[in-house]
């Protein structure tokens, strides 16, 4: 059983422990022994299960009422569902980034027209950032929007999309041209279903997520789906980065979680030389360092969450130090479950062996770790 007694800190209110009370109800009925075997119609029945029960609604702003994101209400939902089941979390995760652009910066037509749909699990989203020569360097972009009237040109590629290939709509950034580098993109909303869209390959990974590269040729969009301004591009990835990246070190550390509560059992139970494996000294000296690492990336995951929702506008260097500490924490963290498990460890279908490949990826995607080092040492010396 996974640690609770976080949910005491003061960074949380009753309506945050009352959420994780009934997520992890739900979890244990309905994530358990979850068929990963076709991965794109798992995640399209994990998004409508979600929807429909209402754990959706905090991915985005309810059109009607307005109001801020609520990032520890977002970090807690991740915890809970990486603990469970890593798909769940990532089914989750992207109806949040996907619309992340569109609940903070769009106006209220694009938020009623699609909103309601992501929340209720009735469309899927996907935030299509990242472009073959420009992975962290987000300046380098070379897809372009050219201005044809009262529409937008798409043409270029974007790769590593989640959700690609099944997603309804992708928040799309794409160079207008309005300034050189980082100021002259812009954001778009960009249903699947416009001609000249195609996904170009699909993309096999250690752990299989939905992924794709996506190929725009000559895909015509209204200028009604311009999210905010143009050249405002930039400005909108990252403050969408600024909020979910939090969310990234939340799922990180329920895969953590779910390591030390497997490795937990497996000390218990294990027999080595007429004693449990758990009495040896050396295997409670492990037990310790990932119960440390453990709580230590639960304090920096959620004074990033805390600190967003006090209303901070920007949480640049708390985020980047959360997601740092904890998706490398919890890689080392998952090693060591997987080497208490001994040979049942590398062992296909284990709970470890599939945290170990899930965990890789987290310290990659939404700015890798080393990208995290130069922002946190960025933010910390005033040159950025």
């Amino acid at each position: 059983m996974a640690d609770k007694t976080f949910l005491n800190w003061p960074f949380f209110d009753d309506r945050h422990r009352n959420h994780a009370a009934r997520l992890e109800t739900w979890a244990e009925t309905n994530l358990a022994g979850l068929d990963h075997g076709d991965t794109d119609q798992t995640c399209r029945d994990l998004v409508a299960a979600l929807g429909q029960d209402d754990w959706l609604l905090p991915t985005a702003t309810d059109p009607e009422t307005g109001g801020a994101l609520d990032v520890r209400t977002l970090c807690l939902s991740r915890e809970i569902l990486a603990r469970h089941d890593g798909l769940a979390d990532f089914a989750f995760a992207m109806q949040g980034l996907g619309t992340g652009a569109i609940s903070l910066f769009g106006n209220d037509a694009q938020k009623r027209e699609w909103l309601p749909k992501t929340r209720a699990g009735q469309a899927i989203s996907a935030f299509a950032l990242t472009e073959p020569q420009s992975g962290s360097d987000v300046a380098n972009s070379t897809m372009t929007a050219v201005q044809d009237g009262d529409d937008y040109i798409l043409n270029g590629e974007k790769t590593w999309i989640s959700n690609g290939g099944i997603a309804d709509i992708y928040t799309l950034f794409a160079r207008t041209g309005e300034a050189p580098g980082a100021k002259g993109l812009s954001a778009f909303i960009v249903p699947a279903s416009l001609p000249g869209f195609e996904i170009a390959e699909r993309l096999h990974t250690i752990a299989p997520h939905p992924l794709a590269l996506l190929r725009f040729t000559d895909v015509r969009i209204p200028k009604s789906a311009l999210i905010g301004q143009p050249g405002e591009g930039f400005k909108i990835a990252m403050s969408v980065l600024d909020v979910f990246r939090s969310t990234v070190a939340a799922a990180a550390l329920g895969f953590a979680r779910r390591a030390l509560d497997e490795a937990l059992k497996r000390t218990r139970e294990r027999q080595v030389m007429g004693a449990q494996l758990a009495e040896l000294q050396m295997v409670q000296g492990h037990i310790a360092e990932m119960a440390l690492d453990i709580d230590a990336s639960a304090l920096l995951v959620y004074r990033a969450a805390w600190t967003k929702d006090s209303g901070a506008p920007r949480v640049t260097r708390e985020a980047a130090m959360a997601k740092l500490f904890a998706t490398d924490q919890a890689q080392v963290v998952i090693d060591k479950a997987v080497q208490l498990f001994g040979g049942d460890g590398v062992r296909s279908g284990m709970v470890v062996e599939r945290l170990y490949r899930e965990i890789r990826a987290l310290r990659i995607y939404e700015g890798a770790s080393d990208v995290q080092k130069l922002i946190i040492a960025r933010q910390t010396m005033g040159t950025q």
